[in-house]
């Protein structure tokens, strides 16, 4: 079983479209075969960004948002990760890799190639959905 922290813009993908992070989220919750690795600061950002109103324009995109939350915390770890690091361009990505490391999460999913140009730190393999589905999820 991989453990994994997504970074908001997988969920946020998954919820608007049926592509990769549709698939991710898909197999999280459906088989718990991935474990998703939470914190307060991860999943704080989640909230904040499901409800800007800018996502109000994608049918049901407020009621799937709320399953998806809901089952995320459901089936997910939670942690407090004590470490802090100043890797990630955008200083707010860092609590992603923080949680990843103190996890020691197999990977961090993001699709934010512009911040997460690295592709490991501490043994986190940090990857696109479309290379965590066709490179490491096992059917």
């Amino acid at each position: 079983m991989h453990k994994i922290v997504l970074d908001t813009n997988v969920i946020i993908s998954a919820l608007i479209s049926h592509g990769y992070p549709y698939r991710i989220l898909h197999n999280l919750v459906a088989t718990e075969r991935i474990k998703i690795c939470l914190s307060e600061p991860v999943l704080n950002e989640y909230a904040e960004v499901l409800i800007r109103t800018k996502f109000s324009q994608y049918k049901d995109f407020k009621q799937n948002a709320l399953f998806i939350m809901t089952n995320i915390k459901r089936v997910g770890k939670f942690y407090k990760p004590n470490i802090h690091l100043d890797i990630i361009t955008d200083k707010a990505d860092n609590k992603f890799l923080e949680l990843s490391v103190f996890s020691k999460a197999d990977f961090l999913i993001t699709g934010n190639t512009n911040h997460f140009t690295i592709s490991d730190y501490e043994g986190v393999k940090i990857i696109s959905p479309k290379d965590y589905i066709e490179n490491f999820w096992k059917v």
